[in-house]
């Protein structure tokens, strides 16, 4: 027999799931409509010169496709948990049918702060979105800015986990916690800013739908068992939505994530990473760089690139980050996608166990 727990995650899921695919032909038509595409192509490296081997992969694998394929994608998913979550909340609020009131997961204490990031991330990448396809050569909002916000606003967040939530504390698998004090704060702020450098896993189509499928169901099921329920739902909602995204980002893609979706995706993972550790009885911290190594590795190559070519004056990737490294030395886009969707899979599993160890 179902339990009652597994309804209220099942069913937001599969309905976000829904809603995002029935969604997605509206928001098709109005981003061809305005041409929400780059005018430009050229691509600068991470050191600020000309990204050579990129614009080879883009006149002879991408075929050009920046200036063709439609970005701000990501609105499909945020837009689509803050319906499905607000209709939770509404059809328990404002009707008399019991079994609408299993299905809100909208609390103060687990899921507020997740939500809140998500809309306020995707709405900070919408504006970058926005400014990035203006014909005026605007390269979106700078960098430092949006470093900055990521800084000041995760920075809230770390407070209100150490001041408000009590969290002084990280799980250690086997070892039980390490304290932190008010150092949870800080450590929170740099973990934000590590996924956030991962969002440029969003290079090939149907790559990051898959990588953030896998791990916001695994932090679904981490949740669960940890009793975290309205938190596990949420988390599945999530899921659900980036499922139907990832239904029309399946090569060829009909649109792009861009910041819109990779910002509020990662900086939510953080939140909800935290949420899964101290304060569920968890590890959920401890598992977080395996659940996520694909977006790991990614900011790693990254590091690595930058570091060699300034200590060294060579490069230890034909290009960076590493998807694209395997596209240059002629791995098909599709198979790059499929062994990151295979490796996401088993890190999730593996690093549920690693959350769930007691």
């Amino acid at each position: 027999m179902i339990s009652l727990g597994l309804i209220k995650v099942f069913i937001p899921a599969t309905t976000a799931f829904v809603v995002g695919i029935l969604l997605a032909p509206l928001l098709t038509h109005y981003l061809f409509k305005y041409k929400v595409w780059k005018k430009t192509t050229s691509k600068t490296a991470l050191d600020g010169t000309l990204a050579v081997e990129f614009e080879k992969l883009r006149t002879t694998v991408h075929a050009n496709t920046e200036t063709s394929t439609p970005r701000m994608g990501g609105i499909l998913i945020w837009a689509t948990v803050a319906i499905v979550t607000f209709a939770a909340w509404a059809l328990s609020y404002f009707t008399q049918f019991s079994f609408f009131d299993k299905l809100d997961f909208l609390s103060r204490s687990q899921t507020w702060m997740p939500f809140v990031t998500l809309i306020a991330g995707g709405l900070v990448g919408f504006v970058n979105d926005l400014l990035d396809i203006k014909s005026s050569g605007e390269r979106g909002i700078p960098l430092t800015t949006r470093l900055l916000f990521v800084i000041l606003f995760s920075g809230f967040i770390g407070y209100w986990f150490y001041a408000k939530l009590g969290m002084v504390a990280i799980g250690v698998p086997g070892d039980g916690v390490f304290m932190l004090g008010a150092l949870i704060v800080p450590l929170f702020v740099l973990i934000s800013l590590s996924l956030y450098a991962g969002g440029v896993i969003d290079g090939i189509d149907g790559l990051s739908g898959g990588v953030f499928t896998a791990t916001f169901m695994a932090y679904a099921g981490i949740a669960y068992f940890q009793n975290q329920v309205d938190l596990a739902a949420f988390s599945a909602t999530l899921a659900g939505a980036i499922l139907a995204f990832l239904w029309f980002n399946i090569p060829p893609a009909r649109f792009w994530m861009t910041e819109t979706g990779t910002m509020g995706l990662t900086m939510t993972l953080a939140v909800v990473a935290f949420m899964t550790d101290t304060l569920g009885g968890g590890y959920g911290i401890a598992a977080l760089p395996i659940i996520s190594f694909p977006i790991v590795i990614t900011v790693l190559s990254d590091v690595i690139q930058v570091g060699s070519k300034k200590l060294r004056g060579k490069k230890v990737f034909r290009i960076a980050p590493l998807h694209h490294h395997f596209e240059a030395i002629g791995w098909p886009p599709y198979k790059v996608t499929m062994r990151y969707w295979v490796i996401s899979i088993m890190c999730a599993i593996v690093g549920m166990t690693v959350a769930l160890l007691k």
